[in-house]
């Protein structure tokens, strides 16, 4: 059963007016997230910054809005300051407040942020210039579950102090545990904001749940005002974000504070930047891409990645140099954007424009936001983010490992920091590369010499003889990658072989790399083989691999084919093991290989017991001889004729053609081997190929000279058909073991 597309979002407006829509409603629900996670940031750098933070989380909703919106890859993507810029930041802020990079001012702290806010812009842009785009996409989803739990949880205890409007310098441990200090007005509008966004989230659609909770939270904050006519003053009231300004002025003072606070860092200062600008990098542009592959799933499009880490640099990079925060692609603006009816970028700039707007007209009324009320949103956010569905991998033996990805990388984040908790993501992405790597075997299929042969077919004696000696030969075919992390288990599949087969054939077609490790593991069952005089045979072996490495150049190189006499490379399988079929015939069979005399008739084993027959001298009579030079083909597909060739010296190979000049070996026909038989016993046109690989002798027996000899001698009739119906059975059984090995193996 195919699995069902998941729905798309149909327009709820056409035209230019569902941009409108669009852009206007995702302004309502990426304002008051921008707000807060600018005010998650520089709350912590003292009360005189929170209206800093504010103008950063505006600030950074505008530029972005308008600059990714212009330049990004995915039209209908909406990017705005989020919950991973803000711990990222949040973050850094606190380990350099704390002093762990030596002493720093709230100034200082500002420029550091900026400064990593332009380099992770960069990197960005430089990920969308080599393609980055699509490798982002490839680290292994634990690691990014792990990360943005980790971000929700940090975003949690970051702003549980403000939920419960702890006082400056009060631990949080102790905070939360001494219910004397909780400041009872914050509690209430924390509470009535955070139940008035989760009811909304479910009960009401049509307005933004971010929108409901600041509303209830303002509702809250001034009924209790009522009772309280201190919060009804601004100054010195840390109840709420205090001025903030709404001017074109206040828009431009950020060109010059930061930049300003520049010029007193130095050379350690800034490489101790660069985890924090690469992590920061990393997780918007996973944050990114993730929201634009749910669009792409809504709309049934495609987005261009490369492009949107372009934009998305662009827009964070223009965010810092106007002193706003970065961010990244959102899930809520831009999902609210696609039900209002928008499907180009023009929503994207329209909501940068009313961000603007608002701020303008707005700036005063801003001033009044309850603190409280966006740490109660902040909290359903945190909530929200923490991937509550990785607790079910501990169910199943085959998640506990991916269970433990996410549980260490939330734990080094919040014990440590975030950018901790990046090089522990990395560490574990390799781990789980290795696991995937070393969990599915390296071997496709092996089979022995018993179940599987070459094309070319062997005379009924030739076929006991190599029966006999099938288990001194086993085929490999290899997949994957050859490296460090599989040469054991390669062994180990491989090590009762080793010690009775003489012939070992590796087939590696489907091989994806080889290091070092695998190649010296390889020239180690060489050594294994040579003892016994047993050979290492390598087949189809990739001119070129994924990384443009030449594999046989590459063996060569380290002495894996280089110096042993022992081991060989063959274009095909089938001719590697055709080399070692005429290895053990040449040893069991030596007469016979230096037999090369033409055969007579009664030579061939199809008519060998008919030649006592009174009317065999007839049936003979009837075959003529040809001879084919080197090349020359016989007879191709889609030619009349009714012929039963039989070989009497040389060889023959049947070739089944496919489109284009592409083709199939079939058989390959020996001295007393026969072919054409489908023609004869049909009558209709060829269906392959057939051409002499060496000078080559024919009898020729045609379907209607050997009619009129069996209308005149019907017995010998009855005996070829039998002996011929005899001749195809083995084949037929032959096949059926050879592909149960295909299936088997």
């Amino acid at each position: 059963m195919s699995a069902t597309p998941p729905p798309s979002i149909p327009p709820t407006r056409s035209g230019f007016t569902g941009e409108i829509w669009g852009g206007l409603a995702a302004m309502l629900v990426a304002l008051p997230s921008a707000i807060a996670y600018g005010v998650a940031i520089f709350a912590l750098l003292g009360p005189d910054f929170v209206a800093t933070g504010v103008r950063a989380g505006i600030l950074g909703a505008i530029a972005l809005g308008l600059v990714t919106a212009l330049v990004g890859g995915a039209p209908r993507l909406i990017s705005a300051p989020s919950a991973p810029a803000a711990a990222v930041l949040a973050a850094l802020a606190s380990e350099w407040l704390a002093g762990q990079h030596g002493p720093a001012t709230p100034d200082h702290v500002v420029a550091i942020l900026t400064l990593v806010a332009v380099l992770a812009g960069g990197l960005q842009m430089l990920y969308g210039a080599v393609g980055g785009g699509r490798l982002i996409k490839y680290i292994p989803y634990p690691v990014v579950a792990g990360y943005l739990s980790a971000v929700g949880v940090i975003i949690f205890l970051g702003q549980l102090p403000k939920f419960l409007g702890l006082a400056s310098g009060v631990a949080l441990s102790t905070g939360v545990l001494a219910p004397s200090q909780w400041q009872v007005p914050a509690v209430i509008i924390g509470m009535v904001t955070a139940t008035a966004v989760l009811g909304a989230l479910r009960f009401i659609k049509a307005v933004p749940a971010p929108i409901v909770g600041l509303t209830a939270g303002f509702a809250t904050y001034f009924t209790l005002a009522l009772g309280r006519p201190e919060l009804l003053h601004l100054a010195g009231n840390h109840f709420v974000i205090g001025p903030v300004g709404g001017s074109v002025a206040t828009i431009f003072a950020g060109l010059h504070g930061p930049w300003a606070a520049l010029t007193g860092l130095n050379l350690a200062d800034l490489s101790a930047l660069a985890v924090p600008a690469l992590t920061l990098s990393v997780l918007l542009s996973v944050d990114t891409l993730k929201t634009a592959v749910v669009v792409d799933a809504l709309t049934r499009t495609r987005h261009n990645s490369d492009r949107a880490l372009l934009g998305q640099g662009a827009g964070n990079l223009a965010a810092a140099l106007l002193g706003g925060m970065p961010g990244s692609g959102t899930m809520g603006p831009t999902l609210v954007n696609l039900e209002s009816g928008a499907r180009t970028r023009w929503a994207g700039l329209l909501e940068g424009l009313f961000v603007l707007a608002a701020f303008l007209v707005c700036g005063n009324l801003i001033a009044w936001v309850p603190v409280a009320a966006l740490a109660g949103i902040l909290l359903v956010v945190a909530v929200r983010m923490f991937d509550w569905g990785a607790i079910h991998l501990l169910r199943q033996r085959a998640t506990v490992l991916d269970f433990c990805v996410i549980a260490t990388v939330v734990v080094v984040a919040v014990g440590s920091s975030l950018i901790a908790a990046a090089g522990a993501g990395v560490a574990l992405a390799i781990l789980l590369f290795l696991r995937e790597q070393i969990r599915g075997s390296v071997i496709r299929r092996k089979v022995s010499g018993a179940q599987v042969t070459s094309i070319q077919h062997r005379l009924a004696a030739e076929q006991e003889v190599l029966k006999r000696h099938g288990a001194e030969t086993t085929v490999c075919e290899l997949q994957g990658s050859l490296f460090f992390g599989t040469t054991d288990q390669l062994f180990t599949e491989l090590e009762s072989d080793l010690r009775q087969c003489r012939y070992l054939i590796f087939d590696l077609r489907r091989v994806r790399s080889v290091d070092f490790t695998a190649a010296h593991l390889l020239g180690q069952f060489a050594a294994m083989l040579a003892e016994r005089d047993g050979c290492l045979l390598f087949s189809r072996v990739p001119v070129a691999l994924p990384n443009g490495q030449n594999l046989g150049a590459y063996f060569t190189s380290v002495g894996v084919m280089s110096g042993r006499s022992n081991v060989h490379q063959f274009e095909t399988l089938d001719d590697a093991l055709q080399w070692v079929e005429d290895r053990i015939l040449a040893a069991e069979l030596p007469a016979a290989a230096g037999a090369e005399a033409p055969l007579a008739l009664a030579d061939f084993d199809l008519l060998r017991q008919l030649s006592a027959d009174p009317s065999f001298a007839v049936l003979a009579a009837s075959a003529v001889t040809r001879s084919c030079a080197a090349g020359e083909t016989v007879f191709q597909h889609g030619d009349a004729g009714d012929e039963l060739y039989l070989i009497r010296q040389g060889c023959v190979r049947i070739v089944l053609p496919l489109g284009g000049a592409n083709h199939h070996n079939l058989a390959s026909f020996g001295r007393g081997g026969f072919f054409g038989e489908i023609a004869f016993l049909d009558t209709h046109i060829r269906s392959a190929d057939a051409v002499a690989t060496t000078p080559t002798e024919l009898f020729v027996l045609s379907r209607k000279k050997f009619d009129e000899v069996s209308r005149a001698n019907p017995t010998i009739g009855v005996k070829v058909f039998a002996r011929l119906a005899r001749a195809l059975a083995l084949r037929l059984r032959q096949s059926d073991t050879e592909i149960r090995a295909l299936y088997e193996g």
